[in-house]
C-alpha cells in the first residue's frame, strides 16, 4: 500500500483512495491506532473495494470499522440509484435491521438490590429464548407469518403488546411499505416463523443497565434519562429469517451481475443495479426482514415488561425510548451539489445520526436530533448519543453502530478462560445468564474496542453528541 493512499485530512478524519481502482475516495473516522488497525487487516482493501463500487457517491467509515462480509462492518456506502447504482447485500449484512432499542424505567440502581437482580435476570432469561437455534412461544402458520411481517409493528399494536404512541419511537415507525412476502423464500419463512421474539446468539444481548453519567443534561430530559436510572439495551435483528434471505439474494446476484456488465473484485461484494428487476426484488424481501427485525424487538420489550412486573411489582414503568437500525438500505433523497438526488444508503453496522428538526424524527425528539445508540461490551460502557447537522452534511446522517472488534470468535476461545471471565465480571457488579459457555468467551471485553475510545472520535468530529453513559449491571447473551 502506497503513503498517498491513505491521507490524514483534518484531525480523526482520513481520506482512502486508491489510483485506478477508486471512483470517489472514503472518508475515514479514526484516530491513528484504529488507521493502522485498517492497515493490517483485510479491512483496507474492503474500502478500496466499496469505492469502486458501480454508481458510489459517498463511502464512510466510521471508527468501529473492521473486516467483515464483502463490505468492512461500519461502513455507509451511498449509490445514485437512478444511475445504475447498486445495491448489494454484503452492504447491508446477513442479520438484516440488526439494531439497538432502549428501555427506561421508574426505578433507580437503589432501587435493584443484588437479590432483586439475580431473580430479575433468572425470568428475562426464562422469558427471552436465546441462542442460535431458539425458538419463541409465538406460534404461526406459514401464511400467518406473512401477514404478520407485511403488518410489522402494527401486529404488535393489535396484539396488545405496543401501543400506537410507541410505534412513533421506532425507526421508519417499525413498518416499511415497500414489502413483497413473494420474493421471500419458503426456506427464509420456514426459519422465521418460529423465532420472533428471540434473542440469538453472538454480540446479541439483553443487558440490564445503570446511567452511569449524563453529559447533556438538557437533552437527557427529552429523553426521559437521569442518573442511576435502571434501563434495558436490547439488541439483535431479523435471526435466520434474515440471514436466508441475505444468502438467497446473494447467489441469485451473483448469477445476474453478467447480464448488467457489472464486474467486481471479490464476490461477495455480489450487487445489481437497484432498478432491475433483481434489485428491486431484494428491497421487498430486505424490507419484510426489517419488519421482522422491529417486531421482534418489539415482542421481546413486551417480555421485558412481564418480567419486571412480575419480580418487581405492577407499578414498575419500562417504556420505550428509541429503536434504532445498524444494517439496513434506505432509499432517500439527498442534495448534492445543490441538486436532489435519490441515493440507496447502505449502512453495514453504521447509524443514522438525523439532525434536530429533521422530517423523518418523531416530533418529542425534534428539538434534539435522533437519539443514538452505542452499546459497548458485556463489561464495559454503552453510551447514548443524538444526531447533529454536521452528521447531515459530513456523512449523510451517519455515525458508528458500536464498538467494534478486534479478536475473532476463535481467538477468544484460546485465549480466554470461562471461570476467571465470570469472576472478573462479578467484581465490576455484573451478573450474566448465557445459553452457552462458548458464546460468554467469544463476547469478553477484550473482543472489543472499547466503546468509549469509538464515541469519543465520532463526538471529537461532531457527527453526534455524546448524551449519557451507561454501565452494563447484568446480561442475558445468546
Amino acid at each position: 500500500m502506497k503513503v498517498e493512499e491513505i491521507q490524514k485530512i483534518e484531525e480523526n478524519i482520513y481520506k482512502v483512495y486508491k489510483e485506478g481502482i477508486s471512483r470517489i475516495p472514503a472518508l475515514v473516522f479514526a484516530d491513528e491506532q484504529i488507521i493502522e488497525s485498517v492497515i493490517s487487516d483485510q479491512s483496507f482493501t474492503q474500502i478500496v473495494n466499496v469505492t469502486s463500487l458501480q454508481g458510489v457517491e459517498y463511502v464512510f467509515i466510521m471508527p468501529d470499522v473492521h473486516w467483515g462480509y464483502g463490505f468492512p462492518i461500519g461502513a455507509v456506502a451511498c449509490t445514485n440509484y437512478h444511475e445504475g447504482g447498486i445495491i448489494s447485500p454484503g452492504g447491508i449484512g446477513f442479520d438484516i435491521n440488526c439494531g439497538v432499542r432502549l428501555l427506561r424505567t421508574n426505578l433507580t440502581s437503589k432501587d435493584l438490590t443484588e437479590n432483586l437482580k439475580e431473580k430479575l435476570l433468572d425470568k428475562l432469561f426464562e422469558y427471552v429464548p436465546s441462542g442460535v437455534a431458539a425458538e419463541g412461544d409465538i406460534r404461526l402458520s406459514k401464511s400467518e407469518f406473512k401477514k404478520i411481517v407485511e403488518k410489522g409493528l402494527n401486529w404488535a399494536v393489535e396484539n396488545d403488546m405496543a401501543s400506537e404512541h410507541e410505534i412513533e419511537l421506532v425507526e421508519d415507525r417499525g413498518v416499511k411499505d415497500n414489502v413483497d412476502i413473494q420474493n421471500v423464500s419458503t426456506e427464509a419463512i420456514d426459519r422465521g416463523r418460529t423465532q420472533l421474539g428471540t434473542l440469538g446468539s453472538g454480540n446479541h444481548f439483553l443487558e440490564i443497565q445503570v446511567v452511569d453519567k449524563i453529559y447533556e443534561e438538557k437533552v437527557a430530559s427529552v429523553l426521559g434519562l437521569y442518573e442511576n436510572q435502571i434501563v434495558v439495551m436490547i439488541h439483535c435483528g431479523s435471526r435466520g429469517f434474515g440471514h436466508q434471505i441475505a444468502s438467497d439474494y446473494i447467489n441469485l446476484m451473483l448469477k445476474s451481475m453478467d447480464k448488467y456488465g457489472i464486474k467486481v473484485s471479490d464476490k461477495q461484494l455480489a450487487c445489481v443495479p437497484a432498478i432491475s428487476s433483481e434489485g428491486q426484488r431484494y428491497i421487498t424481501a430486505m424490507n419484510a426482514a426489517a419488519n421482522f427485525a422491529h417486531l421482534n424487538r418489539q415482542i421481546i420489550t413486551h417480555k421485558v415488561r412481564k418480567a419486571f412486573k412480575q419480580v418487581l411489582g405492577s407499578k414498575i414503568s419500562v417504556e420505550l425510548v428509541y429503536d434504532i437500525s445498524h444494517n439496513m438500505a434506505t432509499i432517500e433523497d439527498y442534495s448534492i451539489n445543490g441538486k436532489k438526488t435519490r441515493l440507496v444508503m447502505h449502512r453495514k453496522g453504521a447509524t443514522r445520526a438525523l439532525p434536530p428538526y429533521h422530517k423523518s424524527l418523531p416530533d418529542v425528539y425534534k428539538p434534539i436530533g435522533q437519539p443514538v445508540f452505542i452499546p459497548g461490551d458485556m463489561g464495559r460502557y454503552s453510551f447514548v448519543l443524538v444526531g447533529t447537522q454536521r452528521a447531515y452534511e459530513l456523512t449523510c446522517g451517519h455515525t458508528c453502530h458500536g464498538a467494534g472488534r478486534v479478536k475473532s470468535r476463535n481467538q477468544m476461545k484460546k485465549e480466554v478462560d470461562y471461570n476467571k471471565l465470570l469472576e472478573f465480571l462479578r467484581n465490576k457488579g455484573i451478573s450474566i445468564r448465557a445459553s452457552s459457555k462458548a458464546t460468554v468467551v467469544e463476547e469478553a471485553p477484550e473482543a472489543y474496542k472499547d466503546a468509549s475510545s469509538v464515541v469519543d472520535i465520532v463526538h471529537k468530529v461532531g457527527i453526534s453528541l455524546i448524551v449519557a453513559r451507561l454501565k452494563p449491571i447484568g446480561v442475558v447473551k445468546g
